[in-house]
């Protein structure tokens, strides 16, 4: 299943892409199950709720989408060229990030692995969906970077999970940008506003959908990328991961309880640009002059 939340006829609606269309699954199982004459069940208010009524609501969605098929419905199935992909889960309840996290960025970075995983948070208000705007007060920062990042979604409740049972607690993956302000981020005088400098509003552009987890075999083996202005800036692999999905589950969840719909941002690969070396200054006003074209396709 690939979740998402999108604007279809002027409607906020959650779903599932199926090919080149977008399935409206509220719909299409209220209709379904009008048609058996059954009982409305596992109607959910948007994507987290979804999540938050848990397996048999998933279970109810994947039945849904076999019994309709290939069918075209109208006001049910859209095509995804004609709908507007929002961020495929609203206001989920908390976004843990992990920095460090990749042996390359840790070369760039030319310090050492650190023990454990580092983490911090992004505040849900600065989510917004692919190709939505990235903005900010140039009066604020002046230093805005980018930060391809698998993002790890949370299916079911997880408190002291141990590594080899911490994918069992995964929904699915999706694409985010740890967009970061980096002169708050890194502020000595003002105290290293580190929470301030990740969480600006539209700094966390995620999707345009959740891959659930049987269509991921191994989350340790995918390719990450982002492109800026056309450009290739980031290039890895998640097998270069210094703390693995599993066991970054394993840490956070020791004394932080996760929530259906919680975020783990995993952490970025070598390639951002406060620690490129070869026009640098060039770099950096390039993003602040097109803060307007900086799009969330990571």
């Amino acid at each position: 299943m690939r979740l998402v939340t999108f604007l279809a006829n002027g409607q906020k609606r959650w779903g599932a892409v199926r090919g080149e269309t977008v399935v409206d699954l509220n719909l299409a199982r209220a209709i379904m199950l009008a048609a058996r004459g059954e009982e409305a069940k596992y109607i959910a208010a948007d994507a987290l709720d979804f999540l938050r009524q848990g397996e048999d609501a998933r279970d109810a969605a994947n039945e849904t989408l076999e019994h309709l098929g290939s069918r075209a419905l109208d006001g049910i199935v859209f095509r995804a060229d004609a709908v507007k992909f929002l961020a495929p889960l609203p206001n989920p309840s908390k976004i843990v990030a992990v920095g460090l996290n990749y042996w390359d960025h840790i070369r760039e970075h030319g310090g050492d692995p650190p023990a454990y995983p580092i983490l911090f948070p992004k505040f849900p208000s600065a989510l917004i969906g692919p190709g939505d705007v990235i903005t900010w007060d140039a009066a604020l920062t002046q230093q805005v970077d980018f930060e391809a990042e698998l993002a790890v979604v949370i299916g079911k409740r997880a408190q002291r999970v141990a590594a080899d049972e911490a994918l069992e607690y995964v929904f699915g993956y999706c694409n985010l940008n740890d967009v970061s302000a980096r002169d708050l981020q890194f502020d000595v005088k003002g105290g290293r506003q580190f929470t301030r400098g990740k969480s600006l509003d539209t700094f966390c552009p995620m999707g345009p959908y959740i891959v659930s987890k049987d269509e991921i075999p191994d989350p340790q083996n995918l390719t990450i990328q982002s492109i800026l202005n056309g450009a290739v800036m980031q290039s890895a692999n998640t097998k270069e991961m210094i703390a693995s999905v599993a066991k970054i589950i394993e840490f956070i969840t020791q004394g932080i309880t996760l929530l259906p719909g919680d975020v783990i941002a995993t952490g970025t690969p070598a390639g951002v640009g406060h620690f490129r070396t070869v026009m640098l200054s060039r770099f950096a006003s390039l993003t602040i002059n097109s803060a307007k074209h900086l799009a969330s396709d990571f």
